[in-house]
């Protein structure tokens, strides 16, 4: 019984709080809380074109990357003779330390092409971090991961010929 009374007198002294008062505010949207204005579009973004000391640079590293490739292109026989003539000559023999040696040589051209393809996309994302055009830079990239992408099949042919 005294739980009871307890909570009925707990009841009635809650809502003799609420009872018959207005002074709340009210919870319907005010005038500053309305959305006005009109809405402008943005002004088109437009990069700026790439410095000419970067385009300079770019090129210059595709001269780089295309001297490695030449280089490469140059060896490659040689690398394909030596394989060829190691095949089925057992590791560590003349012929396959021959064959090695070779296509070591062709991994050399192959790491200057790379190394240029790693300063091309260093430039890209310097331009790109800068909001730069990255068109040229696009185009050089293209063109020195293929002249890579050629010379890694390549050398992955022979080291399968090689058996390695």
């Amino acid at each position: 019984m005294p739980q009871r009374l307890l909570i009925a007198l707990a009841c009635a002294a809650t809502a003799a709080c609420a009872s018959g008062r207005d002074d709340y505010p009210s919870l319907a949207i005010r005038d500053a809380e309305r959305v006005t204005g009109t809405l402008q579009p943005a002004e088109p973004y437009v990069p700026t074109p790439a410095a000419p000391v970067v385009l300079a640079n770019a090129q210059a590293l595709v001269d780089q990357a295309e001297s490695a490739h030449e280089s490469f292109r140059r060896q490659l026989n040689g690398a394909r003779s030596a394989a060829q003539a190691a095949r089925g000559a057992g590791m560590g023999s003349e012929r396959w330390a021959v064959a090695s040696v070779a296509i070591a040589g062709l991994e050399t051209e192959r790491s200057r092409a790379m190394i240029a393809l790693a300063e091309l996309d260093r430039l890209a994302v310097a331009a790109a971090t800068e909001g730069g055009a990255l068109g040229e830079l696009a185009a050089a990239q293209a063109q020195v991961d293929a002249m890579v992408a050629e010379e890694t099949a390549g050398i992955d042919d022979l080291l399968a010929a090689l058996g390695s």
